[in-house]
């Protein structure tokens, strides 16, 4: 097949939204795709889960241009002119999977432009990883928070170009690894209207590659910040909550922390047995209303 008809078919593949119908290959990435349906790297419980469907919408996987080479996304819109507020969708630490998936489809359904790159698609195929551990040790620790906060800048930058986006209307919300992300992405993007942190993590070790916790940037923050977190999570002390709470105030940063008693980590994840169905509906009408409140709606 010559290079010409190559690049014909290419975008006949691609369509005119962007969408891609089929997995498509990029030289230095690893995943290439994204996740067919759940991640294999925990219980699923099925009976729980949320799905929403595409009816209305414009939803499937896309491209998305970075320095580097395209990364693997999923985009959810609604039909029609636009724009849209945008939110960044930033996964947990399994990927891009169906129900990061569907939280993009909860969003368009709700009038937003939402995108959720896979930003670990250099370093690891989440699609077939079984092991959380080896995940974290093999893919997160190895992820520059330098790589990170460029991809979603790219993101958001593609979301707006190429996707019907407003970029004066801009928000972020990311779930445990991904909650950690946004607290980052808050304190680097000037342009970020609000963020909110379901349960991230704010200590950790410095690394060469990963610098600052999310506790060490909060004097940075440049948007407003909304962080949901349960009280019973075994990994992030509620004392560690308080304390970003507390240091967001001393440095005059809008922030709001909610901490849900006896509610323990992953609670939104309706995937998965930490689920907590009252918490996560409570978290999300408040998810909800910050973006209004601070102009992404």
């Amino acid at each position: 097949m010559s290079a010409s008809t190559k690049t014909a078919a290419r975008e006949a593949l691609e369509g005119l939204d962007g969408l891609v119908s089929e997995p498509f290959s990029r030289r230095g990435f690893v995943m290439t795709g994204l996740i067919s349906g759940f991640t294999l790297a925990t219980t699923v419980v099925h009976g729980q889960t949320i799905t929403t469907d595409s009816k209305g919408l414009v939803a499937g996987e896309v491209k998305i241009p970075t320095a580097d080479g395209d990364l693997p996304g999923y985009r959810a819109m609604p039909e029609g002119a636009g724009p849209f507020p945008i939110i960044l969708v930033v996964e947990e630490i399994f990927g891009v999977h169906e129900y990061i998936k569907d939280i993009c489809r909860r969003f368009a359904k709700l009038g937003y432009c939402a995108v959720a790159p896979e930003l670990y698609a250099r370093l690891g195929d989440l699609s077939k990883m079984t092991d959380a551990q080896v995940i974290v040790r093999d893919v997160i620790s190895k992820a520059p928070d330098a790589t990170l906060l460029s991809d979603l800048d790219a993101t958001a930058k593609w979301a707006a170009s190429q996707s019907k986006g407003d970029a004066a209307r801009l928000g972020i919300t990311g779930f445990c690894r991904g909650g950690r992300a946004v607290w980052l992405y808050a304190a680097h993007n000037p342009q970020l209207k609000a963020a909110v942190a379901w349960y991230g993590p704010l200590g950790g070790t410095p690394t060469a590659i990963q610098p600052k916790t999310a506790a060490e940037v909060v004097g940075d923050l440049k948007a407003p910040v909304l962080g949901l977190y349960g009280g019973a999570d075994a990994g992030i002390p509620v004392a560690s909550v308080e304390k970003q709470r507390d240091a967001a105030k001393a440095a005059g940063k809008t922030v709001e922390i909610v901490i849900f008693p006896d509610t323990p980590h992953g609670f939104h994840a309706d995937y998965r047995p930490s689920y907590r169905k009252a918490q996560a509906e409570d978290g999300w009408a408040r998810m909800l209303a910050w973006f209004k409140r601070y102009g992404v709606a």
